[in-house]
């Protein structure tokens, strides 16, 4: 067998959850109880990669330097970093790596050209220092899994110029889960899944396919930001990713259940 492929038989036989966190959710309460279920995965024997995104935090830092946030269609204009949670995964026990794109290009980004998007207008729009993610290092995500580390990473990207860009975080999330052939991919944000009414919890959807929600976006039941989650969340199950589960406002066990009983606590979109 070739180094390449021992390296990538290691890494298959590896149980991976990838776990995606928005901004607000590491700044809310619930974050506790998720520390708390990385480490318990994370001593089960899953490997646990964790990706987050930063968007209130990116919008209060533009506001001190006195800019303009700028979010089209739900997606942000900018180029502001994103926060670290390995304070609080060390706190529950874990063993958080922190990284970002640029580190040994677990990244690689090119800019991205101005585009239309859904809900944005007819004119192209140009995103600026953002970044459209090419590759990731799943060699190096690999070894520290192996070795029992979470990886935590924050979403800027980087070209083989050292040029760094912001990247979209589900973006992100959904390449590490194809490249690793994640058994999970759990979306976590401040609402407990797609919801038929975005005030009544009740209405959650438990399982949605590709044209159930594209119908959904059509009817104007799925709209803001959750427009660009479930685009390219089924862009992400069309290239092999298995499922991505929509959850949120977590209580101790969540994602465990979850992973476990897909919908069962928030919404599993499936090919």
């Amino acid at each position: 067998m070739t180094s390449a492929s021992a390296t990538a038989a290691s890494q298959t036989a590896i149980d991976f959850v990838v776990l995606k966190l928005g901004g607000e959710v590491v700044q809310s309460e619930h974050l506790a109880a998720i520390a708390a279920d990385v480490a318990e995965m994370r001593a089960a024997g899953r490997a646990v990669v964790v990706v987050h995104g930063g968007g209130p935090q990116a919008t209060e830092l533009q506001k001190k330097l006195g800019q303009t946030p700028q979010i089209v269609a739900g997606r942000r204009i900018t180029d502001a970093e994103n926060v670290d949670l390995c304070s609080a995964l060390i706190a529950a026990g874990a063993k958080p790596v922190g990284l970002n794109g640029t580190s040994a290009l677990a990244i690689r980004a090119v800019k991205r050209p101005p585009r239309i998007v859904a809900g944005g207008g007819p004119d192209p729009i140009d995103f600026g220092h953002v970044g459209d993610v090419t590759g990731v290092n799943d060699a190096l995500i690999g070894l520290l899994a192996r070795n029992e580390y979470v990886p935590v990473i924050a979403c800027l990207g980087a070209d083989e110029k050292g040029n760094v860009y912001n990247i979209n975080a589900d973006i992100v999330a959904n390449q590490l889960a194809i490249k690793l052939d994640a058994r999970a991919l759990l979306l976590v944000t401040d609402v407990p899944g797609v919801m038929r009414d975005i005030k009544d919890p009740s209405s959650r959807i438990a399982r949605m396919t590709i044209a159930e929600g594209k119908k959904a976006i059509e009817d104007g039941v799925v709209t803001k930001g959750m427009i660009p989650k479930l685009e390219e969340s089924f862009a992400a199950l069309r290239e092999g990713v298995r499922a991505v589960h929509v959850v949120g406002r977590l209580k101790r066990g969540d994602l465990s259940r979850e992973v476990a009983e897909p919908g069962s606590v928030g919404t599993v979109l499936v090919p």
